[in-house]
């Protein structure tokens, strides 16, 4: 696995052993970054369920000032960090071992990506709740395309999803236009 763009392009990443984590693949990550071109560069990220850390690391190498990584797995946060100190921006990053919603209302962000474990539908439920009370410029799912996400979670707003392959990447926008829908308070 190869950072695509930006400073770090072409470097590799160590990646976990076995199949509990799924890495987003390149073409996805490609595209992700693209559409958010120009809206990465200064601001705070944060890779939730981050897995080997490559979406964060492509954000910082595409000049993010900060990345906030959260896994609960701790083999894979040896791995974030191997991959920090090996690209040596270890200081632009902070790594929390926890379950995302354990941790989710004390970050801070501009953007935040999310990509639970495909088979875990409640998890993008639940942050997408939670993240919809936040203050955010963006908010990215990664999911199945068998998982339809829907359109609106309180205030966040569905306006593009981008399709590559068996992936889809739902993008949300905050808009405090609307009242919140019925439930978008529950958690």
């Amino acid at each position: 696995m190869r950072v695509i763009g930006g400073q770090f392009r072409r470097r590799v990443l160590a990646s976990v052993d076995g199949v509990s984590t799924r890495p987003m693949l390149g073409r996805l990550r490609q595209r992700l970054f693209d559409v958010l071109q120009g809206q990465i560069e200064g601001r705070v990220f944060a890779d939730l369920y981050a897995g080997t850390g490559a979406v964060g690391i492509e954000a910082l190498s595409r000049g993010a000032d900060r990345v906030v990584f959260v896994e609960s797995n701790p083999r894979a946060v040896r791995v974030i960090r191997r991959n920090l100190e090996t690209l040596g921006v270890r200081r632009q990053a902070q790594v929390r071992t926890a379950a995302v919603l354990r941790v989710l209302r004390r970050i801070q962000a501009d953007v935040f990506f999310l990509g639970p474990p495909y088979e875990e539908r409640l998890e993008y439920e639940k942050t997408l709740r939670v993240l919809s009370l936040r203050s955010a410029d963006w908010v990215i799912a990664q999911h199945g395309r068998e998982l339809e996400l829907a359109d609106r979670y309180g205030t966040l707003h569905k306006i593009r999803v981008i399709h590559v392959g068996r992936n889809r990447l739902s993008m949300y926008r905050q808009t405090n236009l609307c009242e919140p829908d019925e439930g978008s308070l529950a958690s």
